[in-house]
């Protein structure tokens, strides 16, 4: 019998993406989008910090309109992935910079 391996540290992480996105999704009735208060929602519990060091109260709004791709209003998986994907570069640079002024 084969031994089923545990998932890998990126399997996981990629789960859990998955997982937020979904517990965001569909409470306006679509759990395959984003509506724009779902969005909301999820900025303001997810990312938290980043939504409670913005001055521009307008700042989610056009995020929104910028990400939702095929202006349906609404966020699908992929336009989903976006801003986290650039939210890791951001991260990355930071610490990629961070680390090379220690030296």
């Amino acid at each position: 019998m084969a031994k089923i391996s545990s998932p890998t540290e990126t399997e996981r992480c990629i789960e859990s993406l998955i997982a937020v996105f979904q517990r965001h999704a569909g409470r306006d009735g679509n759990n395959c989008k984003l509506s724009k208060a779902e969005f909301l929602i999820f900025m303001n519990t997810e990312l938290g910090a980043f939504t409670k060091n913005q001055k521009d109260p307008g700042v989610l709004d056009r995020m929104m309109k910028k990400l939702d791709l095929d202006s349906d209003g609404q966020l699908d998986f992929q336009e989903f992935l976006n801003p986290i994907g650039g939210l890791a570069l951001a991260c990355h640079d930071s610490f990629i910079k961070s680390t090379s002024s220690q030296k």
